[in-house]
């Protein structure tokens, strides 16, 4: 999976070992959110892996605004021009 600039996927990639520094209320909401189910490693991982996909969204939702407000004018127009077609509507 690719999610603007990040590669990854959380089952089968390679993996790298690092070293953080935790509150110790911090670790104590992950083992709680983990369980016994999986591992802090494992439950960091995909909280980050989440956090990097809502992030890309993001990006992509603002180049797309900044896409459309670009071309507002333009696109405005157009409706203005095509409503002009439009047949008036009936008097009852």
């Amino acid at each position: 999976m690719v999610v603007s600039g990040y590669c990854g996927s959380i089952i089968g990639s390679m993996k790298e070992k690092t070293s953080i520094t935790l509150s110790r209320e911090v670790l104590a909401g992950i083992d709680r959110m983990a369980g016994s189910k999986q591992s802090r490693s494992a439950f960091i991982e995909g909280v980050l892996h989440r956090y990097l996909i809502e992030q890309a969204k993001a990006a992509r939702d603002v180049r797309e605004i900044e896409l459309i407000n670009k071309h507002a004018d333009e696109l405005n127009a157009e409706a203005e021009d095509v409503l002009r077609y439009q047949a008036p509507p009936r008097e009852r």
